[in-house]
Parts: C-alpha cells; structure tokens; sequence
C-alpha cells in the first residue's frame, strides 16, 4: 500500500510540472505562431495547477486517428490551457444508444497534443546540402533550427532542380493534406497503391460478390441485427485492442442475447477472454486449408436428414460451386465441389489433409464444420486473415463456406470483414457531411508503384507496372505530410536503405519528430487537429462529430495548407487552387452540406439549422437553413447520434435483397451472381504480374508461411527461420500514432510474445531480452512468455517507431516492418501477418520504453 501511496505522489507531481510545462500563452494567435519562444512555456507550478479549479470551457476536440472509433473527446480550456479532457455525456448511456465514449489512446491526447517533444521550428539537417550531402546520416545527423522563409525556399529550389534534371516521376508524394494540391499543379508526382488494413478483402470480395452496400468493410449486420446471430466466429479479429470505440460493447450486446462466440486465432486475446466461448489455436496464413477441410465435412456428410448444404441458395444465387453451375464458358473441371473432394488432382481436402497445415485437430475442424453448417444465423468475422500472402483464397473460401451453409443475406448472418468503423455495426452511413467544395486537382504523372516494391524501385529504378511490363523509373525525392509510410509499409530495412544510398531529398511536415521526419533533410513543423478551426469525423454509421479549434497553434507550428501554399507561391503556381476555399468555407459547406436520414430509413433530410447570424459568425458565405438541429446547438455537442431502437428502420444485412430476389438486385459481377468460381478475379491477379491464383478457393502456399519453417516440410526437419510470426494492432498504438507518449509507453510495454514451451526450450524467461530475426532484417525486444499463444507462433505489436542502434544495426523499438519484407503477390497487398523468424537470447540489457529520451529537439 505504502508503494501505491508513493506513487500516487510521485503522479500528482509530474502532473503539476507537466501542466507548468504545457501551459500556453494567452498572446494573439499571429505572435504565437511566428515569434521564436511562444508555446510551450513553464509557468509557475501552483498557478498552473490552479487552473483546475478555475472555470472553464469544455470545447470538442478531434480524435482524428485511425482506429475506426474517432470518438467523441472534450477539453477543458482555461485561459487557453488544457487542463483535463472527458468523452461523451450527452445523454445516458444504454446499450441501445450508447455513448460514443474515447478509449485510453484518445484519453491520452493531452500528452500527444501538449508533449515536450511537439516540434518547434523549422529545421535542417545538419550535413544535408543540395543533391543529398551526406545521405548516410539521415535518421542520426544533427538538426540545425532555420527560419521559415529559409525552409521554404530549400524546399522550393531542391523541388525546381530535381525536376528539372529527373522529371517530375522522380518525385514521389505521400501527401494527402495540401502538398498533393501543389505537387499536382507543379506537374505531378508517383504515388504507390495497395492495401495496408483491408487486406486482399478491397479486390477479391467485390470481384466474387459485387462491390458492397457502402465498402469492402460492410459485410455484415448492423448492432441490433447482430443480436439475432446465434453462433458468432471471430477469426483474426481482436476488436478489444484494435476497434476503438463501441465494438466489443455491441459484441457483448450480441453474447448477453445468446449468441455463442467461437474465436480462432494464434492468440487468446483480450477479446477472446471476454467473448469466447471456445478458443481454437491456428497457426497464421494457414486459414484457406482448414476452411477446405471445414467444406470437405459439409460436402460429403450432407444429406436429407442431416442437411449441411443450403443447395437453394448455392443453385439460385451463386456461380461456380459444382459442375453443373458454372459460369459461362468455364471449364466444369474448375469447380469447387471437385476439388475439395480431390476428383480431379488426386487430393481430398480431408480434416486431416488441413490438420496438417493448419495445425488444428482434425476432429475439431469436423465439430466446427458441422456446427457452422447447422447453426443459423452465424456470423463469420474475419479480419487479420486477409493480410496474408496469397490471402485471395481466404476471402474466396468465406465467401464460399457463407454460401454453403446459407448464412449470407438473412438478418443474424454474415461472412467477411467486421473492421474499422463498420466494426460490429455494418451499414451505410446514417448521416453524414457534405462535401468540402474543394475541387480535385489532376495528377499529370501516372506512374503508381506498389508498395511492396517501392523500396526496391528507388534503389533498383525498376518496378512492376503489370504483367511483363516492368518500367524504369528514377526516383530522387520523398515528401511526406500526414503519413506514416516508412514506418508503416513492408520493407523497412531496404526503405531506411533507399533514404540513406540513393534519395537527395526527403522533405516531411509533422509535428513530431516521427521516422519519417527523422529520415528527412527538411522538417516543417506543422498543427495538429487541436490547433486548427475545426471539422467533421466520421466513426461508426450512427454519428457524426463536429470538432472546434481547442488552443492556437504552438511555437511556429503552421498549418498544412499555408504550407502548401507557400511553396505553390515559390514555384510560380495558382495558389488559389491549393488554398481556396478556405478551411472555414470547407468545414461550413460541409455543415450546410449534412444531412440524416428521416424515420422511415429511406428519405433524407437537412441536419443543420444555420443562421444569417451563424454565418457571420463564421466569416463564409452561404445561405441560412432549417435543419434538425441548430449550429450552436451541434458546435457546443460536438457530436450528431441517431437514436436508434429494435424496431427502427435502420436494420442493415448486406445481401439480403439479392438473396430474396436474385434476378431483381442482381449483383455486378459478369454472371450477375456471386462467382464462387470468379474468372475475374484470377485475371485481376494474373494481369497484376506477381503471381498467379486459381478462380476457384485453392489453397497455395503462402510466401514465408508455415510450410516455409522447415527446410524439407515433408520431413519436418526445422530449417533456419524455424517460427512463425505475425503482427498485431497494438494496445498503446492507433498504428504507428501515439507511440512516443510516455503514458502509454508505461502502461502498454511494446513486448515479443510467444508460447512459453517455445521459450523454454530457447533457454528463456520472463522478460529476457531476445533478438529477433528475418530474412529482412533483425530487432531486439523483451519477451513475454505466455500459453495464450499457439506453440511455433510468434507475434508482435505493428506500429513501433523506429529505432536503431547504429552499432549494431538492430532496431531496438521492435518495429515489424524491419523484420518483414516486401513481397508483392496476388494482388499485391500487404501480407503482414506471415513472417518467418529465429529468436534467439541476447546478451545487452534494453532499458524500459518509457524510460527512453524523448525526441525532443530545441
């Protein structure tokens, strides 16, 4: 007790300094953002912690990260300071209208926001010089504070002479926040492509179903119809780490109504503890073989008492599943039903014939089998399974298993994605903004490199443009705005080696020093949602948020667009095509623009009561309205819920009209129908140029899977990589957002963890320090061993800043991307979650994360 009081103290003084830290000026916001000095100041301590008692205004704040939540967050301004934040209470919550309440990341901004280690100037690299300088000390090289003007003017003439020697494709945007505007006007920019989250589901669901009700993540029921599910089968999904918001709470919803919950996954997760009612280990990329040995059960043990099959629907609604359905000009060889049986390659996808490969029991994919064929309404939840290589016959077999069974389109049932927004809550948007009134800009280059190949394009100065047809590009220069790209994509050791042999400038705007910025000769600090006037979020279908601007701007810290803008000026653009309309203008004809859907679930009205007053107030142009709720109204709320109940007229199920009336809501697919054999999709991958998949749900090997552990599979001789790895949404982290804060580094350690036999037998304990290594590259971490994870698998939290110790060239932050490589296949997204790794245990202690200094820089 006497240590909790200890360090109940010890919290309540870094809590005073913290808010002597962070405390603002109450200078105009001009003197704020140009004067050296103005910001952060420390002021004394007991005034600061005064603040708290003094009154205030609670201001909705934006929670703008990429969790799928963005919930509703409020600071507490006092006299221009930040003194506490809270999430919703605008009304009780219930389960039928639940507040949209902020997880510990977004209770964490504050830290985010006000942290020591905000960037404060302009700066260069200190060995930067035109062309490069010493491009082997970026991410290590000092930095040197420069003005603005100076800043600008680098970035300019640096973007004039590489255009002018290399052409405009040298010049590579990861831009989305007014640079794209710029660049585009400046003559363009290469851009990379691929899917990072959805995995392979954003081709291959709408290329066998049809593109969905609103995306490729709508693939389920909507809360309410959810609770009609009977049997519920979360695979590679843990919404409790990796869905901000509601999700697990309507999950619960869906349980305390009866639904059972069977969770398959590598991990007993924190979802599986409060969900599962059944726990089945798999090994990862493995998912395609059990799901054919699931279809094996279902095919030859369906008959007239015991039926496993839903033939009506197969027959009415799908293409493709036996010989005697199949699409035009297919050959009937290529159906499903045969292949699963071996009729044609010799190879019954037996239970036992998965076991092999999956790992799980063969008596177990029986049980599962027969109780997916005969329980419905099931949901089949699928996430991180279609991150893999070759995932396409994952996305093929669940849509193919959902057909089978006859679980798709009926209230209760689904198969496929439950992520991000949509999480546990699928449908179309139930209200929403309007648009901004900015006008797109063309991009005159259209050279789009994968990005599982971008790295080796710059080093290389080839990449795969489609089949047999590899282009030569030269690429010089990086920009990077609101981003995380090489932090975030596959390949990072090649993509710290492109920064540091072959690019002569990498330009990032950011308001931290982030890897990006890190990596970069030029770093523009610049605000963040807190610091400008304001706009709109979007999370789950029910609501909308409407942020305002919480304190001004700190130190020297400049909007995006004025940034953009700047530069536009420099090289001689139309700057009113980057900045025009104002961000004032944008955020109202958005608010003019809102509307919610009325009672009746089909007709739409105008969300938002605006006066001539209001619009004044604004400083826009536009036209007063009557809506259903007025401005001050929804600016003080910060936040639009449709009350929603049981009976209402907002239920969603994707496929339910198609399954009532195939020929009536046909779907866009070539036959009309869905394609279990979809030719489309298997010319889609071919023309890609990696590799090549079957139309039907094969399963293929997947690069560095399971298989890949041993030298000689067949004689399970354990080869050099001999574990499995793969990659999760991590507690402390909305991807790589969040991961410099000192809260959440103490609170959610960035551990190794694996199963504690695997451990054992390495000559591991708890907390060890171990290296880990790939074909890519290596980093060090301490483990956490644990019989939550399946024996030969591995995982690791995606998202760790890089850190590398330049000595050794580990990364000591554990950061994924160094030890996965990018590999394009199919349809060349990114297939995180199979790695092959060795663990090994190393020798020099790693202090604790939030021990580490803090980037601060000036």
């Amino acid at each position: 007790m006497a240590n909790l009081i200890n360090k109940a103290k010890d919290y309540m003084l870094s809590r005073r300094s913290f808010l002597g830290w962070t405390a603002t000026l109450t200078a105009g916001t001009a003197a704020m953002v140009t004067l050296p000095g103005c910001g952060l100041v420390k002021v004394d301590a007991d005034k600061a912690a005064s603040l708290a008692t003094q009154e205030g205004k609670w201001v909705t704040a934006a929670c703008w990260h990429n969790c799928g939540g963005r919930c509703l967050n409020k600071a507490y301004v006092v006299d221009g300071m930040v003194v506490r934040q809270k999430s919703d209470d605008t009304h009780p919550d219930s389960p039928d209208y639940p507040q949209q309440r902020a997880c510990w990341r977004g209770h964490s901004q504050r830290q985010q926001i006000l942290g020591a280690d905000r960037l404060k100037y302009p700066m260069k690299r200190k060995n930067w010089a035109p062309g490069g300088g010493q491009k082997e000390l970026r991410g290590k090289d000092e930095w040197v504070r420069i003005s603005w003007d100076e800043a600008l003017d680098l970035v300019a003439t640096e973007l004039k002479r590489i255009k002018d020697k290399y052409g405009n494709r040298s010049i590579v945007g990861q831009v989305n926040q007014g640079m794209d505007r710029t660049l585009s006007l400046f003559g363009g920019f290469t851009t990379t492509w691929g899917s990072t989250s959805y995995g392979t589901w954003v081709d291959a669901g709408p290329a066998i179903a049809g593109p969905y009700a609103s995306s490729y993540n709508n693939t389920g029921n909507d809360r309410f119809r959810q609770r009609m599910a009977k049997l519920i089968i979360l695979w590679g999904a843990n919404p409790a780490w990796s869905q901000g918001g509601s999700p697990t709470y309507h999950y619960m919803q869906a349980k305390k109504a009866g639904a059972k919950f069977i969770y398959i996954d590598p991990f007993f997760t924190d979802s599986a503890r409060i969900l599962a009612d059944e726990w089945i280990p798999i090994r990862p990329a493995t998912d395609a073989a059990m799901m054919l040995g699931m279809a094996y059960v279902m095919i030859t043990e369906d008959s007239s008492i015991r039926p496993l099959i839903d033939w009506d629907f197969l027959n009415r609604c799908t293409v493709g599943f036996d010989a005697g359905h199949m699409p035009e000009g297919a050959d009937p060889k290529e159906n499903y039903k045969d292949y699963v049986l071996g009729t044609y390659d010799g190879q019954p996808k037996t239970p036992e014939w998965a076991s092999e490969i999956c790992g799980v029991p063969a008596t177990k994919i029986r049980e599962l089998a027969l109780e997916y064929a005969s329980t419905k309404p099931t949901c089949l939840v699928a996430n991180a399974i279609t991150r893999t290589h070759r995932a396409e016959q994952t996305v093929q077999n669940i849509i193919t298993l959902a057909c089978m069974t006859g679980n798709i389109g009926i209230p209760g049932a689904s198969a496929g994605l439950g992520t991000h927004g949509s999480c546990a809550n699928a449908g179309p948007a139930l209200v929403t903004p309007g648009p901004t009134g900015l006008d797109t800009l063309k991009n005159a280059v259209t050279d789009k490199i994968n990005q599982n190949e971008i790295w080796s394009a710059v080093l290389d100065g080839k990449y795969t443009a489609s089949l047999n047809n590899i282009k030569n590009i030269d690429i010089r220069c990086f920009y990077y705005d609101a981003v995380s790209f090489l932090n975030q994509k596959m390949g990072a050791t090649k993509g710290v080696e492109a920064h540091r042999k072959k690019l002569e400038f990498v330009v990032t705007q950011a308001y931290v020093l982030n890897t990006q910025a890190k990596f970069s000769d030029i770093v523009l600090p610049c605000t963040t949602q807190w610091e400008k006037f304001g706009g709109f979020l979007t999370g789950n279908r029910e609501m909308l948020i409407m942020f305002s601007k919480v304190i001004d701007p700190l130190f020297e810290a400049k909007d995006d667009i004025w940034i953009a803008t700047e530069i536009g000026k420099r090289l001689g653009l139309d700057t009113k095509k980057i900045s025009s309309p104002s961000l004032q203008q944008q955020v109202f004809n958005q608010l003019a623009g809102a509307k919610v859907i009325k009672e009746d679930g089909k007709t739409w009205e105008k969300l938002v009561t605006i006066t001539d007053a209001d619009i004044k107030a604004m400083g826009v142009t536009g036209q007063p309205q009557t809506g259903r709720i007025s401005y001050p109204e929804f600016k003080e709320k910060g936040i639009y819920q449709v009350q929603r109940g049981p009976n209402d007229n907002f239920g969603f199920t994707e496929f339910e009209d198609y399954r009532k009336d195939p020929d009536k809501f046909p779907r866009d697919t070539p036959s009309k129908k869905i394609e279990i054999h979809c030719q489309t999709l298997a010319d889609k991958i071919k023309n890609y140029g990696w590799t090549e998949m079957s139309p039907i749900g094969k399963y293929f090997k997947p690069e560095e899977g399971y298989e890949d552990t041993f030298k000689d599979w067949a004689g399970k001789v354990k080869g050099d990589y001999p574990l499995q790895m793969y990659t999760i949404h991590y507690r402390r982290r909305s991807h790589s957002i969040f991961d410099n804060l000192p809260w959440l580094r103490e609170a959610f350690p960035q551990e190794f963890i694996m199963n504690t036999t695997d451990g054992k037998q390495l000559g591991l304990t708890e907390g060890d320090i171990v290296k880990i290594t790939s074909r890519h590259g290596a980093v060090i971490r301490p483990v956490h061993l644990t019989e939550r994870m399946t024996p030969g698998v591995t995982t690791l939290g995606e998202g760790a800043w890089i850190e590398l110790d330049e000595e050794t060239g580990l990364c000591t932050s554990g950061t994924v991307n160094i030890l996965e490589g990018g590999i394009p296949t199919g349809q060349g997204h990114m297939g995180s979650n199979s790695c092959n790794i060795k663990v090994e245990k190393y020798d020099k202690p790693l202090l604790a994360d939030y021990k580490w200094p803090q980037r601060i820089v000036f």
